[in-house]
């Protein structure tokens, strides 16, 4: 026989089993006259270099959720992040995506209908069939397209990886010039010991059908980015017939100009 207690607590989980089996009534309490933002963060980051723009978003009244990018594959990374918009929101969504996170919004947004719009933040914006690692040295400028990879990039097999793949991080040394050279270097450093690796195999992975095609797409372009060039990140959002806005700042535009980013996003998320 169960305990009173025990049986009690048993009857809740699978209460809210049976509620996450419904997104609607899952985020219920989320509901704002807002778009929600979704957020996808990049490689050598994670949920907090979007930091200082959620809180301006918050203080605009509008919700905010970092959705999860494993950095493990494309489609897998698409895929979990549909699922995230399905489960976790009710309502229209705008997607944001920071690098790479930028080529899983592209597929994510496919598979997921209450995307209204789309907004790449120094993020690849590929077509279908194209790579991350293709559209890095497709344009000069990029430091991390040279011929011997492990000058810029500590490379690690993960447990249980494929032959060939690895796990990828910017040297801590190159991180601040590569990615974030208008942030103190103390700040710097803080980051390089926080990234969060991306693989050789979703570097590699073809993109699937853009969903840059039919959504309307925004872009901020940090002119000073080391890691996709700003002639590559304009060619993207041209090619995209996107809304383009450009400032000096590096690859971790975030956390350097937050206001105009910020800026952007809510432009996306007003457009009719």
């Amino acid at each position: 026989m169960l305990s009173t207690h025990r049986a009690i607590a048993l009857g809740a989980l699978a209460a809210a089993i049976v509620a996450l089996s419904n997104p609607a009534a899952s985020v219920a309490a989320h509901k704002t006259h807002h778009p929600t933002i979704v957020l996808v963060h990049g490689a050598w980051a994670d949920a907090s270099s979007f930091s200082r723009v959620t809180a301006r978003l918050q203080a605009d009244g509008y919700t905010v959720l970092n959705a999860p990018n494993t950095l493990r594959g494309v489609a897998v990374g698409a895929a979990n992040v549909a699922a995230f918009v399905k489960q976790a929101t009710a309502g229209p969504v705008v997607l944001v995506g920071h690098s790479v996170g930028g080529t899983v919004i592209t597929n994510a947004a496919v598979q997921a209908p209450t995307v209204k719009a789309l907004v790449y933040v120094n993020g690849y914006a590929p077509a279908q069939g194209e790579t991350v690692l293709e559209l890095t040295a497709e344009r000069p400028g990029s430091a991390l397209a040279v011929p011997d990879p492990s000058t810029v990039l500590d490379l690690v097999q993960y447990a249980g990886a494929p032959a060939g793949d690895v796990d990828a991080y910017v040297k801590p040394g190159l991180f601040h010039d590569i990615l974030a050279a208008r942030l103190p270097k103390r700040t710097a450093d803080v980051l390089a010991a926080s990234q969060s690796p991306v693989t050789l195999s979703f570097l590699s992975e073809p993109s699937g059908v853009p969903a840059w095609a039919t959504l309307k797409s925004y872009f901020y372009v940090g002119t000073r980015d080391k890691a996709i060039p700003r002639a590559e990140q304009l060619a993207m959002a041209r090619r995209a017939h996107g809304v383009i806005v450009e400032g000096r700042t590096d690859h971790l535009s975030m956390l350097e100009a937050p206001e105009p980013i910020t800026r952007l996003i809510e432009r996306a998320a007003t457009a009719r």
